[in-house]
Parts: structure tokens; C-alpha cells; sequence
């Protein structure tokens, strides 16, 4: 394990192929991963983009990847992709959309399946998060598939989220309902060539402005309010204005000190959904035991209340 880790530490892009399996299966060997990883960690910066399916989230991130690299940097790009029905494995759209950039050296990208059910992805991700970044990843984008809950929250474990809608996308009133105006640090509206993207960029700023808390606090603290930008992925319309945004939206973490603030929310995050799973795995245990099927012969036989019940295994 060791030695893969320092082969992916040096560029070998196998090893890092492989340390990131590890990381998406769970158990024992990705906690060893991740222990190697951990304090190496944090040196990069994370960009969270989600919206609806369809909105051409694959394409904005490929054209969004080419316009980074252009400054020179190294990337890593987690792809959520749904899981193939018949594989369990990741679909793979997101890395076949990507494809001009598989050969170059600076850009690492690796679709993680679903599987569907994406609790046990929301713990892999910062793990292979962590992993992008110790092995070298100046920033890592993270695009997932939808606007669920969950992927909601994967998107928002990032320190600059991006939210992409398209021209007469449902309305921003939906879009408040979905938790996106909550997450969302950048707007984009991609596919800007169509018929609606001023209506769309309107309804946007109103709920902005209906959302308030975007004044000076007392201190004269400054407060980022998120813009509402236009983009074209596939022509790379807007790409420069969406990279800026992320970059100036980064320096206002920075320079309000914000970005620290993020990241500890987001370890005791992840410290509390580790500790969730512990228990739930507890408890499936418990589930099993000949102690369990007499508790609820008990309880069904009117001889204990549930309540006494599950005080009772739990002691034990």
C-alpha cells in the first residue's frame, strides 16, 4: 500500500487508479489509504459543480478543466456518475465527454459509480478528495449527477460550489426548494444560446435579493454575493468569466479568513456521518443476535415496552 501511494505520489497514474478503487470500495484497506493520505492533504482547493441533468454539467466541467490548465495547473476531476445496471460500475459518460484530456499528464479524471446509493459515496469522496490533493492536484473538481439531497451535500463539501442551470430551467422558486440557492457560491447558466437565459438570470438575482444577507456586516466585513454568469461549454463562451469568478470567490475566502471556517465545518461534517455510519453499522449487528429475536418475542408478548427494550440491548 505504501509503496503504490508513493508511486502515485511521483505521477505513476496506475497506482493512483488503484488507490482510489480502494477509496470507492470502503472497508479496511480505504481507511488505510486514507490514513496515508490525510496529512498530505489540504494543499488543494475544491470545486463542487451540480445542477440539473441534462443542464451540460460534463461539457461545462471539460471546458472549464482546459480553461485551468491553461494557467498551468494540475487538476483531478471526480466524476459522480450514475451506475451501469448490469456492471454496478460507473457509466463512465463523464470520462468519455472528457476525452481530449486523457492524454494529458496534468489532468487526472476518475468517474466513481453511484452504485445507487450514494450515502457510502459521500463518505468515499472527501476521502478521494484528500487523495487527488496529497498526490499533487492543485484543485479538484468534483461534478456530480443530479440535485439530489445527498449529491446536493457532495457538491456543497467543496470550497467554491458551482451551480449550472439552462434557459427556462423550472424556476429559481425550485431551485430554493432544492437547496441550491443555499450551496451555491457561482451560477451558470450554460446553453446561454437559447431563449430564456435573460428570464432565467432574472429569476435568479430576485431570489438572490429575496434571500438577503448580502450586506456589509457591522465590521464592514465584505459579503460575497454569489453572480449569475452565462456560458456556452461548447464553444467555450464564458469559460474565462466562470474561471475568474472561482478565482475571486476563492481570494474573498481567503481574505475574510472563511476558507479555514468551510473546511472545519466540513471535517466535524464528515467526522459526524462516519460516526452515523458506525452506529447504523452497530446496529445492523445488533439486529442479528439471539438477544435482538427474544427482545422482540418481549415486546410483541406485552412483557417489556420498546422503549425498555432497545435500553435494555444497548446496555448490554
Amino acid at each position: 500500500m505504501a509503496q503504490m501511494y508513493a508511486a502515485a505520489k511521483q505521477g505513476h497514474r496506475p497506482s493512483l487508479a488503484r488507490l482510489l478503487s480502494l477509496v470507492e470500495r470502503g472497508g479496511a484497506p480505504a481507511r488505510a489509504v486514507g490514513a496515508l493520505a490525510h496529512r498530505e492533504a489540504g494543499r488543494g482547493y475544491v470545486i463542487g459543480l451540480t445542477g440539473a441533468p441534462g443542464a451540460g454539467k460534463s461539457t461545462l466541467t471539460s471546458a472549464l478543466v482546459k480553461t485551468m490548465k491553461a494557467d498551468g495547473l494540475n487538476i483531478g476531476v471526480l466524476a459522480i456518475d450514475p451506475s451501469s445496471p448490469f456492471t454496478g460500475g460507473a457509466i463512465l459518460g463523464d470520462r468519455v465527454r472528457m476525452q481530449e484530456h486523457a492524454l494529458d499528464d496534468g489532468i487526472f479524471i476518475r468517474s466513481m459509480a453511484t452504485r445507487g446509493h450514494l450515502g457510502g459515496l459521500a463518505l468515499a469522496t472527501p476521502e478521494a478528495v484528500r487523495l487527488l490533493e496529497a498526490t499533487g492536484r492543485d484543485y479538484v473538481v468534483v461534478e456530480t449527477v443530479g440535485v439530489g439531497q445527498v449529491e446536493v451535500e457532495i457538491a456543497g463539501a467543496a470550497d467554491t460550489t458551482v451551480v449550472v442551470v439552462n434557459p427556462g430551467w423550472g424556476d429559481a422558486v425550485q431551485a430554493n426548494k432544492a437547496g441550491l440557492m443555499e450551496i451555491a457560491d457561482v451560477f451558470v447558466i450554460n446553453k446561454a444560446d437559447r431563449a430564456g437565459t435573460d428570464d432565467t438570470r432574472r429569476d435568479l438575482e430576485y431570489m438572490l435579493d429575496l434571500s438577503g444577507g448580502y450586506h456589509p456586516s457591522d465590521d464592514g466585513t465584505p459579503v460575497w454575493r454569489p453572480p449569475v454568469l452565462t456560458s456556452v461549454a461548447t464553444d467555450g463562451r464564458g469559460l474565462d468569466e466562470l474561471w475568474a469568478s472561482i478565482r475571486d470567490h476563492r481570494a474573498h475566502l481567503e481574505a475574510t479568513g472563511e476558507l479555514a471556517e468551510r473546511r472545519r465545518r466540513r471535517s466535524e461534517d464528515e467526522l459526524s456521518h462516519i460516526v452515523t455510519e458506525q452506529l447504523e453499522q452497530r446496529a445492523r449487528e445488533l439486529r442479528t443476535t439471539e438477544g435482538w429475536r427474544a427482545l422482540v418475542a418481549q415486546v410483541e408478548d406485552r412483557e417489556v415496552d420498546p422503549w425498555a427494550a432497545v435500553s435494555r440491548l444497548l446496555a448490554d
